[in-house]
C-alpha cells in the first residue's frame, strides 16, 4: 500500500498505522510505517499476541502488511513502539478500508491531472489543501459528491479541475450499502399456526425500509436488510424482529431470530 502524500514527523500515541514487516528478531519485530515514509517502528514480542509465543515467525513474516497501534513515542530518538495484539478485528478492517478508499481518491486526482496535462503532485497538493479544511479525508469529500451532490468548486478548487474530478468520482465511486442477514426459525403446533405465522410475517413486512423477508423452507424465513446507513439498517432489523416475535407469543409456538 502506497499513498501519494506521506505524513511528516512522528505518529501520535493510540494512532492506528499500516506497516510492512522488515525484520524479525527473536524478541522483536521491526516494521516500516507506510503512512510516514521511511519511519520505522518496533513491536516487542509481548505485543504480538496474547499468551506465550514460542516462535514469533508463526505470527508474522517479512514483507507482510499489518495494522499496528502506537503505544509509545520517543520524540528525541525517533523511536515508535507498536502493538499488534491491541488492534481489534474491527479496527483492522476499518483502517485497511480507510487506506484503500484514500488510494481510490488519490488515483482519481492522478487520472484527472494526467488527462488535463497538469503536474500530478502539485494538483494533488492543491486539491488536498482545500479539502482538508472541511473534510477529514479526500474520500469523504468525494463521497459527498455522489451522496449529496457536493460541488468541489465550493471548497476553493479550480473550476475546471473540480468539474473533471466530479465526473470521474461519479464513475469510480459507488454509494456504500450495508447488508445485514439473518433468519427466523418459527414453529407452531396450534391448529391455526400457519395463519398466525403468516400474519406475523405480514406485520414484519410492514416495517418501512429496504428489506426482504421470505420463506426458505423447514420453518426458516430469511431476512435481508439493506441501507446506506448502518444504524438505520440495524433499526429496521430490530423493528422487524419486534414485529414478528411479538405477534407469535402463543403457547406451542416458538420464534427466534438468528443473525448471520
Amino acid at each position: 500500500m502506497k499513498l501519494l502524500l506521506e505524513k511528516q514527523g512522528l505518529p501520535e500515541e493510540g494512532e492506528l498505522l499500516i506497516c510492512v514487516v522488515s525484520k524479525i528478531h527473536f524478541h522483536s519485530i521491526f516494521v516500516n510505517i507506510v503512512e510516514y515514509g521511511k519511519q520505522q517502528g518496533m513491536i516487542h514480542i509481548s505485543e504480538v499476541s496474547p499468551g506465550r509465543i514460542r516462535n514469533i515467525r508463526d505470527y508474522v513474516k517479512e514483507d507482510k502488511t499489518v495494522v499496528c497501534k502506537v503505544l509509545r513515542i520517543n520524540r528525541e530518538r525517533g523511536y515508535v513502539d507498536l502493538s499488534l495484539r491491541r488492534v481489534t478485528d474491527r479496527e483492522k478492517r476499518k483502517k485497511v478500508d480507510d487506506i484503500k478508499q484514500e488510494q481510490v481518491a488519490e488515483k482519481i486526482i492522478e487520472f484527472v491531472a494526467k488527462e488535463m496535462k497538469l503536474e500530478t503532485k502539485k494538483t494533488f497538493l492543491d486539491v488536498r489543501s482545500k479539502v482538508i479544511e472541511t473534510y477529514d479525508s479526500l474520500f469523504d469529500a468525494f463521497y459527498d459528491v455522489i451522496e449529496n451532490n457536493l460541488k468541489l468548486e465550493s471548497l476553493g478548487i479550480d473550476k475546471k479541475v473540480a468539474s473533471a474530478l466530479e465526473d470521474i468520482v461519479r464513475q469510480r465511486i459507488k454509494p456504500i450499502e450495508v447488508e445485514i442477514k439473518g433468519h427466523f426459525k418459527i414453529s407452531s403446533y396450534l391448529p391455526e399456526g400457519v395463519t398466525l405465522i403468516r400474519e406475523a410475517l405480514v406485520e414484519g413486512n410492514k416495517v418501512v425500509g429496504n428489506h426482504r423477508l421470505s420463506y426458505t423452507g423447514a420453518g426458516i424465513y430469511s431476512l435481508i436488510v439493506k441501507d446506506k446507513d448502518y444504524k438505520k439498517a440495524e433499526k429496521v432489523l430490530a423493528d422487524i424482529k419486534e414485529a414478528v416475535i411479538s405477534n407469535l407469543k402463543y403457547e406451542d409456538t416458538e420464534c427466534e431470530f438468528i443473525r448471520a
